[in-house]
């Protein structure tokens, strides 16, 4: 046997019942260092996680690897990147070898360095490649212990690295509690879950580590320690001390846990040090980073590091000097020294951190805010001042904690009232915690009753009414009042009115009524408010009427989306592009919000990011990415409460149903929704429903119903006043004309969209302005027009509506007989509408297709040949003049029965009665059925 080899049996020669376990490390550290792996194990406290941990420790170390170790910490969880900067503190003079960007991100982070802040996808990134090259230099093993205590932003960076190992030469091995929660995404990590040892093993567990005890005595251990390794190994050394009594004495705490009895032994060792040496120990729990320099003696008679070796010698720490750290034996330890002591005294230990840690100005903050009982504004001050900035670094969660610990030691009045409602408002519209907010806005009345509401309480509580209940009346006499009182009173607090005006534009969207618009451009007009705010009044309330102006401005905002954090700032961006077609260039930063979200950080963000990029999928036809994100979003805003926010989801869904020909779907979508904000007031439901029906019917070749539904949302020959979805559904109000004969009134609506100038908005309503032309110009002149639309600068992007203006272009061509160019456009558009499912319109181009003289497309693809052989018959006999009854007496089915199989025959073939079914079966008649054309 070589050294290495002994070294490495060696390594693991106490650890009794554990084979399977140790040779899974094995496997995986020779496994990971060549080609990157990540393995988690889960188990309960003192089964012997960290023991494993060490064992991988001391094997990568014997294997010639780097190694890099963290823990979380339960005490530091506000903290954010506590758990980030104990990983990485050995690695500082490694981060020259990352690009400037990356260099700036971490340092900035982990508290090294000043600079702008940066969002977690950026730190993330930067500590990846940083791993990833150390570990191209030298195999890296990254361990990481009780994950379940990771800060929120640690446990963000580490999940995201841990996913990405694959072809690196770093190994990621994690362990923590199963079902403890925690921040950190357990979920498609390989998992390990390690179980109590036998009665056997913890029997030979004794003999091993305690020969002396007697067979009565360990019979007794085992079935007390219930299988944990840590509380049989304590309690044995308890019962084999000197001053330990007989036997029957183990067994006095009838009803006591193992692990309740391993923190009643931790804490007779604690207690039995010298009080120099728990100062330091309870200095060292409080703190997270396991950094050697919070050891450092604080004044005359303050302990220093040398007082921590009694702590060494009993076994309760180990000081690592290569690393510069120091670490609990075991994680219980830490727990037990914060709960043996007192409140004066960790209010000592978070002042004597606060005092180490001058130069760490978040990380003080919250230390002396955690020495604070008695109300004070100056900690509090600093504690807002962190709240600020996570808030800009995009992390809104930890901004909600350190805004509520700020107000917690804010003097009764207008500040902790203002900090309270701040949260309130936050946690509602950016966090997810929706359901919390009555009680911060209670808390926050409560702190100032006899004053006026500060703003963010209103807008808390209006958001709070929008979201959750839909009420839009209350939600915007709430909002108009606070803002002309905010007025009045003349405050300068530019943040908290944009929010009054963001939450404003949602009630007056959601409202669908033009009139709830006039106070709010009235305020706007006396208001300094952001820029953004300000282009969101218009684009987000009337597209139509944008000028160029506000344009350049917005495409400089989405320019610079890169640098921004804040996600809901990114989601107001978006809400300011959608209607005019921008949000390509926000899918980067959206995306950031949505893993976000994802990750337990801004949810309410998150669900406005996903429903918006499903919506961008769903135009430029991703429409299996759109049905994921979509759905996604609803079962998010359900999941937290946020009714309304649901509802452009659902319409995102129906839409993709209706385009897709699921016609029972999307009606059963558009009856959902109409039904929901009926009572509520929120009348842009309304106009989600007909926009559903509109597509409905067009997949129908329903044009007179096509018309109706959308002239409601826009009558034709006008652009409908502060409605955005009148862009929406411009082409289709004119396609629907055209096909049912009021060809005046679509002359009209193509007037109407030349004289808003719509074409200058985007390329995609360029492509609609110029579809709906050709479409309702003469013959003579449509060649011409349809080619005009075709040749728009970048609307290929936008894959759906490009498809249905070239079947509309390849039916005029058919009807001009241009044979040839006929079916160039009418292939080209049904080879899309067949990739994208788009069913209706697919069976409409092949049988256009058919009636050019061209060979019917391969099986299977679309139109007739997605029918069954029952559903043939059925509409075989059905367009033969049969009544349902008459057709199920001949093929011995209930009428019932029939009028489904006509539904479904009806749904794939696009069509809406049995005429326009005999349309489509006349030109290949099913063979093989009787009664064809009886």
């Amino acid at each position: 046997m070589n050294d290495d080899e002994s070294a490495r049996r060696g390594i693991a020669r106490d650890l009794v019942g554990r084979h399977a376990e140790l040779a899974l490390i094995r496997a995986f550290l020779d496994a990971g260092v060549n080609d990157g792996r990540t393995q988690l194990l889960t188990g309960e406290a003192g089964v012997g996680k960290t023991v494993l941990l060490d064992c991988a420790a001391d094997m990568a170390q014997a294997d010639g690897s780097s190694l890099l170790r963290a823990a979380g910490v339960e005490f530091e969880a506000d903290v954010p990147y506590s758990a980030l900067h104990q990983l990485l503190l050995p690695l500082t003079g490694d981060f020259e070898l990352l690009d400037p960007e990356q260099r700036s991100a971490l340092t900035v982070a982990l508290g090294f360095g000043a600079g702008p802040n940066p969002d977690r996808a950026q730190v993330s990134g930067a500590t990846l490649a940083l791993l990833g090259r150390v570990g191209a230099r030298r195999p890296l093993v990254v361990i990481v212990d009780d994950v379940q205590w990771l800060d929120r932003a640690s446990a963000g960076v580490l999940g995201f690295v841990a996913r990405r190992l694959a072809g690196s030469r770093v190994a990621f091995l994690a362990a923590g509690r199963p079902n403890a929660g925690g921040h950190f995404e357990q979920g498609g990590l390989s998992r390990y879950d390690l179980r109590p040892l036998n009665d056997e093993a913890a029997a030979a567990l004794l003999r091993a580590r305690f020969p002396a005890l007697a067979h009565r005595q360990r019979a007794r251990l085992v079935t007390e320690a219930q299988g944990n390794p840590l509380a049989l190994l304590e309690l044995a050394g308890e019962a084999s001390g000197p001053a330990s009594g007989p036997p029957a004495t183990l067994g006095d705490a009838a009803g006591v846990s193992p692990l309740e009895r391993l923190m009643a032994l931790f804490a007779s060792r604690v207690n039995e040090l010298p009080a120099p040496t728990v100062r330091l120990l309870l200095r060292a729990a409080l703190d997270a980073t396991g950094d050697l320099s919070i050891l450092r003696s604080t004044g005359p008679g303050a302990p220093g590091p040398g007082d921590l070796w009694p702590a060494e010698r009993a076994r309760l720490i180990r000081v690592d000097t290569d690393a510069g750290r120091v670490v609990f034996a075991h994680p219980l330890i830490r727990t037990t020294v914060v709960k043996q002591s007192t409140g004066g005294e960790r209010q000592t230990a978070h002042r004597e951190l606060a005092q180490l840690l001058a130069g760490r100005p978040e990380r003080r903050a919250w230390h002396l805010a955690e020495a604070s009982t008695d109300p004070d504004e100056e900690v509090a001050a600093l504690l807002d001042e962190v709240a600020q900035r996570v808030r800009r670094r995009g992390d809104a969660v930890g901004a909600v904690a350190a805004l509520v610990r700020a107000a917690e030691l804010s003097p009764l009045g207008i500040g902790r009232s203002r900090r309270l409602a701040e949260a309130a408002f936050i946690g509602a519209g950016v966090t997810g915690e929706l359901r919390s907010t009555p009680q911060l806005l209670a808390a926050a009345h409560a702190a100032d009753p006899g004053s006026d509401e500060p703003l963010h309480a209103a807008v808390a509580a209006a958001y709070m009414l929008l979201t959750g209940e839909g009420d839009i009346d209350t939600a915007h006499r709430l909002l108009v009042g606070a803002v002309k009182a905010f007025a009045v009173r003349d405050r300068p607090n530019n943040l908290a009115l944009d929010e009054a005006f963001r939450t404003l534009l949602l009630v007056c969207f959601f409202g669908g009524r033009a009139e709830l618009w006039d106070p709010v451009h009235e305020s706007l007009r006396h208001s300094t408010v952001d820029a953004l705010v300000s282009l969101c009044g218009t684009t987000f309330c009337d597209p139509a009427r944008t000028g160029a102006e506000v344009l350049e401005r917005l495409d400089g905002l989405i320019a610079g989306s890169d640098g921004e954090l804040d996600p809901s700032r990114i989601v107001w961006m978006s809400i300011a592009a959608v209607f005019v077609d921008r949000l390509p260039g926000l899918r980067k930063a959206l995306w950031r919000v949505v893993r976000d979200g994802r990750t337990g950080g801004a949810a309410g963000a998150a669900i406005n990011a996903l429903i918006l990029l499903g919506i961008d999928d769903f135009l430029s036809g991703r429409w299996e990415e759109a049905q994921q994100l979509l759905g996604e979003g609803v079962q998010f805003s359900e999941a937290l409460g946020y009714g309304v926010l649901g509802v452009p989801g659902r319409w995102g869904q129906a839409l993709l149903a209706a385009a897709r020909g699921d016609f029972e779907a999307a009606g059963a979508l558009a009856d959902d929704i109409a039904r929901w904000a009926l009572p509520r007031g929120v009348r842009v439901a309304q106009v989600y429903a007909r926009h559903i029906r509109t597509l409905m019917a067009l997949g129908r070749s329903d044009y007179d119903e096509a018309y109706r539904q959308a002239a409601a949302v826009s009558p034709a020959g006008v652009l409908a006043y502060r409605s955005p979805l009148a862009l929406w559904v411009c082409m289709d109000l004119v396609e629907a004309a055209v096909r049912s004969n009021r060809h005046t009134e679509a002359r009209a609506h193509v007037s109407a969209m030349r004289e808003d100038g719509i074409s200058a908005l985007s390329p995609r309503l360029a492509l609609l302005a110029a579809g709906s032309a050709a479409m309702a110009a003469p013959d003579s002149t449509a060649t011409a027009l349809f080619e005009k639309a075709l040749a728009v600068p970048g609307a290929e992007r936008w894959t759906f509506e490009m498809a249905r203006v070239r079947l509309a272009y390849g039916e005029h061509l058919r009807r001009a007989r241009s044979i040839t160019a006929a079916r160039e456009q009418l292939a080209a558009a049904r080879d899309v509408f067949a990739r994208m499912g788009a069913r209706p319109w697919a069976t409409r181009a092949e049988r256009e297709l058919l009636a050019t003289g061209q060979a019917r497309s391969p099986a299977g693809t679309v139109g007739v040949e997605a029918l069954t052989s029952r559903e043939r018959e059925v509409a075989t006999l059905a367009v033969s003049g049969l009544s349902n009854k008459k057709i199920g007496e001949q093929l011995h089915l209930s009428p019932r029965t029939v009028g489904t199989h006509l539904s479904h025959v009806f749904q794939k073939l696009g069509v809406a009665s049995r005429g326009a079914l005999r349309e489509v079966l006349a030109p290949h008649p099913p063979e093989g059925t009787a009664g064809a054309e009886s």
